[in-house]
């Protein structure tokens, strides 16, 4: 691997971008709209994705299976219908302050890559290494897994009934053929992968909208029974505090879209106006679809359903009722193809910062997208679908995924003292990030006492990115046969694939 900054004419090249006096910036020049950067003639990531997009980018990756599934699991820890209420405004209010914070770091630091820049801009190589590597051997593969596994679950729900295995075969060969289709979709074209998640996000708000109008009106008809002493049976403790991890998980992904400055169109714009749109819009249809839930589902059937919105479609729609289970399909559709187009540019920026094989870092020539990282993505996505105790894995690094995000927004309080005069189109007041880093070690703290185990055991897995980055990243002076062997795999790929380095600003 190589060094993770290079000189570039004087500056130091972070993220892709040259740093002119401490100052991050993406390729493509800050004032010209990466008027290079989009150059058809360029290889290099284009600035494709405007206001619209990025907007959907968010939701669309926001809301995928968690509002269809996890009332269950807020109402079995907060115990009452106005708790679990208040546990998902509070969920959404949390998640905006957090948006917020990046869309501040994301106008400061114009690198994709999102928390990993921020880290690594901020603490430096070590600890954005390790982020890096969580993500790339766990969460982002088992996430991807998760998702198309429900989707080709409910897929197969109006054929098979309710009793899917999702360990059966025809289950894992949905799934395997989603991550497939949207991988090559991601490949072959970034306006072709917007236009996706455009139009699978209007469907899945389309289909909320359904179940939210259904409720409203069964209300309006009188039934306000589950609405009776809202507060009543409501728990407290650790089971709060799982509580919030269930509405935090229907949230989660708030943050995909920083993982793309790079191709945003006018970002220092754009960015913010897309967390500020899309935030708000999730957060109040979350809160409407429970009422909706609430008023048609008792606490009971809402505690023994596996899927809220399915029993709720059996209750109110009748012959009707197969459009939940589709529903729930188009949502977590769209969610594997915003995690497609997102997460790769992880990596992708991991390889460019000589963290990854610089391979991952090499463009498509003709379709100029980060084929290598894409494909990369979607073959450990596709091995974890066999695995029978993914979900298990996954809660390893719950932990994990807010510890980072927690350090990165810690990494804009530092930076707030270590450079006070760095550029910030955006400045929130000091309390928001502050709050919000409090909340997270909270979260820590109470998943590590709740479930210490799976905390340890999480500990551990990640602990092994110390040897390979001393290994993969510090060591420089690798025997000599195994750079040729590397150069000569390096060579063999781009010529299969027709990659090539991304081209550097002049």
């Amino acid at each position: 691997m190589a060094r993770g900054t290079q000189t570039v004419d004087g500056g130091e090249h972070i993220g892709g971008g040259v740093v002119e006096n401490g100052i991050p910036d993406r390729p493509g020049g800050k004032e010209d709209g990466g008027r290079r950067g989009s150059d058809k003639n360029s290889v290099r990531l284009r600035q494709e994705i405007g206001l619209f997009n990025g907007v959907n980018i968010i939701m669309g990756c926001i809301i995928g299976s968690g509002i269809f599934l996890s009332p269950k699991s807020v109402l079995d820890n907060a115990g009452s219908v106005g708790l679990s209420m208040m546990v998902w405004a509070t969920s959404g209010i949390f998640s905006l302050i957090g948006a917020l914070c990046f869309a501040e770091l994301g106008t400061t630091i114009t690198a994709s890559g999102g928390e990993y820049s921020y880290i690594m801009y901020a603490f430096g190589q070590l600890p954005a290494f390790i982020l890096l590597w969580s993500t790339l051997i766990i969460i982002n593969p088992t996430g991807q897994a998760i998702i198309a596994l429900t989707f080709a679950n409910y897929v197969s729900q109006p054929f098979y009934g309710e009793c899917v295995d999702p360990s059966t075969g025809h289950v894992q060969m949905l799934a395997i053929l989603c991550l497939a289709l949207l991988t090559f979709v991601n490949c072959w074209s970034v306006p072709w992968a917007t236009k996706v998640q455009d139009v699978f996000t209007v469907a899945k708000v389309l289909a909320l909208i359904v179940i939210i109008l259904s409720g409203l009106v069964y209300i309006c008809m009188g039934h306000t029974e589950n609405f009776q002493e809202p507060f009543k049976n409501s728990k407290g403790g650790t089971d709060i505090a799982l509580a919030f991890y269930g509405g935090l998980f229907a949230y989660a992904a708030w943050n995909y879209l920083n993982y793309l400055t790079e191709e945003i169109k006018n970002p220092h714009r754009n960015l913010p106006w897309a967390i500020g749109i899309s935030l708000p819009t999730v957060t109040v249809i979350y809160v409407l679809a429970n009422i909706a839930y609430f008023a048609v589902l008792t606490p009971d059937e809402l505690e023994q359903s596996n899927a809220v919105a399915v029993t709720f479609g059996e209750k109110l729609f009748g012959p009707m009722a197969w459009i939940m289970p589709v529903s729930v399909a188009m949502s977590t559709f769209g969610s594997v193809n915003g995690g497609c187009l997102s997460l790769s540019r992880l990596f992708f920026v991991g390889a460019r910062e000589g963290q990854l094989p610089g391979v991952m870092s090499m463009i498509q020539v003709k379709r100029k997208t980060p084929l290598p990282s894409l494909l990369f993505t979607c073959a450990l996505s596709i091995l974890y679908v066999f695995v029978e105790t993914i979900e298990t894995l996954l809660n390893y690094f719950s932990f994990m995924t807010w510890l980072a995000i927690g350090v990165a927004v810690a990494g804009q309080i530092y930076l707030r003292w270590a450079k006070p005069d760095l550029p910030r189109p955006i400045k929130f007041n000091i309390i928001l990030p502050i709050t919000f880093v409090l909340a997270c070690l909270f979260l820590v703290v109470m998943g590590t006492i709740a479930a210490p185990m799976d905390t340890l055991i999480g500990i551990l897995i990640t602990l092994t990115g110390f040897p390979v980055y001393f290994i993969g990243v510090w060591w420089k002076n690798k025997p000599k046969r195994l750079v040729q062997f590397s150069q000569q795999m390096t060579i063999f790929l781009q010529k299969m694939f027709i990659i090539v380095g991304q081209e550097k600003e002049e």
